[in-house]
């Protein structure tokens, strides 16, 4: 199974560049803009502790998991990739098609640092907070090109959710103080 490589990471990221920004922004402002935040991508990229070692799903949410019989089975793994620890707990947790609580989210992620505690809860907290971050911006551009490409609008309705998600979690660490700053004066509506 292929690797969850950082090219790979930083492509999804740029989904938000390549479709959300140019209909965001004037053109003036969005060549300077997206190069500003490729350079924070790739930073927080770099940033991650984890090596792939793991099976990531990729589409981890509670309509890809299947329960019966006691059992449960997922659905849906065709991009699956071995990567970040942290990537699929981040994509349940910080799903926007289902809005839970800032303590429902702590409570899972407790539950699944309780249920493995020989992670390393500094290099877990910095991945997941990163990861989150990365993929909710993936998918605002994953939304946006639904619509453009496809007129699929319906998931746009989701977009806003995404935006408080990705709030939420660049006020956790210093390492998202670059991006908060592009993002706020860019986006100044949704990052508040």
């Amino acid at each position: 199974m292929e690797k969850y490589s950082k090219k790979i990471l930083l492509k999804e990221a740029l989904l938000f560049c390549n479709w959300y920004t140019p209909k965001a922004l004037n053109k003036k402002n969005l060549l300077s803009t997206n190069l500003n935040l490729k350079k924070q991508f790739k930073l927080l990229i770099n940033s991650l502790k984890f090596k792939n070692d793991t099976f990531v799903h990729r589409d981890f949410h509670v309509s890809n998991i299947m329960y019966d019989k006691n059992e449960f089975g997922l659905i849906d793994t065709q991009d699956a990739l071995i990567g970040n620890i942290a990537y699929d707990l981040a994509s349940l947790v910080d799903d926007v098609r289902f809005k839970t609580s800032l303590d429902q989210k702590n409570r899972m992620i407790d539950y699944y640092l309780k249920l493995n505690p020989k992670i390393d809860l500094e290099k877990f907290k910095n991945d997941f907070v990163i990861l989150s971050v990365l993929r909710n911006l993936k998918i605002i551009g994953i939304f946006t090109r639904l619509s453009v490409r496809d007129k699929k609008n319906n998931y746009l309705k989701l977009i806003p959710y995404a935006w408080q998600l990705i709030n939420l979690r660049i006020n956790q660490d210093l390492i998202f103080q670059k991006l908060k700053e592009i993002l706020k004066f860019n986006f100044p509506k949704q990052i508040k």
